[in-house]
């Protein structure tokens, strides 16, 4: 954890010049690309709003297709450490799964089960530097994350990050070496409700600068999203509807 968040921050405290080495714009500028540096594309301003960060957006799973051009060659640590970071994050995301079945007296692998070999994992590096008018902006808009789940590391002393709960915004606590994992949108649906995709958002620092590491694991686009049918009765009737992941927007393909 350590050896991640200090490759992070030596990424991005570089100047603009090596940093735009990653970018995600292609095209001579003219697009965005969901890999690399930069900034996420923005719709509807008005609607959207924008975001008080810099991202490093990259993929790492499924293995065959991490795009290393787009991955940081300083620190020269990066590449290995984020390697690594990924193998243990997707071995906590087996266990997370088995441990919510096992509390919804499903198969074990059930949830395991719906995720294929070429399901996406995208680590997603947050950088939010100080900003003099905090109340004036945002570090991350309101959202609820439309995978199936979010491991997100964050810095050790420094908060930020607001959870919404009956239209009230509390602050999650922030504590050294510890995870925070977000159910998302799709594991809302497999569980007919009965563990909830959070909205949340980032607020900003006056003084301090904050970084964040999520990994962000999605379904196939192929992969059938429903409830699943051991939380179905006449009591419990399903919540959502069948369909496919990529019908939805859900899987990143």
């Amino acid at each position: 954890m350590d050896a991640m968040m200090s490759a992070s921050r030596d990424f991005f405290r570089q100047p603009p010049e090596e940093k735009n080495k990653c970018s995600n714009l292609i095209d001579d500028g003219e697009h965005l690309e969901m890999e690399g540096y930069g900034n996420d594309k923005v719709v509807t301003p008005q609607d959207q709003g924008l975001s008080w960060n810099d991202r490093l957006h990259l993929r790492v799973e499924p293995q065959d297709e991490r795009n290393f051009a787009k991955w940081p060659t300083h620190p020269e640590s990066f590449r290995d450490v984020l390697l690594e970071y990924a193998s243990r994050t997707k071995r906590i995301r087996d266990l997370i799964l088995r441990s919510i079945a096992k509390i919804l007296d499903l198969d074990e692998d059930y949830f395991v089960n719906k995720i294929s070999n070429t399901a996406r994992g995208f680590a997603r590096f947050n950088y939010y530097p100080p900003c003099s008018r905090p109340e004036l902006v945002l570090g991350m808009r309101p959202h609820s994350d439309v995978g199936l789940l979010t491991i997100l590391f964050v810095d050790h002393d420094v908060g930020g990050l607001q959870v919404q709960r009956d239209g009230k915004w509390y602050n999650v606590p922030v504590k050294p070496y510890t995870l925070v994992i977000n159910l998302a949108d799709c594991m809302e649906i497999m569980c007919n409700g009965i563990f909830m995709s959070p909205v949340h958002r980032v607020v900003t620092n006056a003084k301090k600068e904050r970084l964040s590491l999520g990994v962000f694991y999605v379904v196939d686009g192929e992969t059938v999203l429903e409830p699943a049918p051991g939380l179905l009765d006449d009591k419990r009737p399903p919540r959502y509807e069948k369909f496919k992941a990529k019908d939805f927007g859900f899987s990143f393909d």
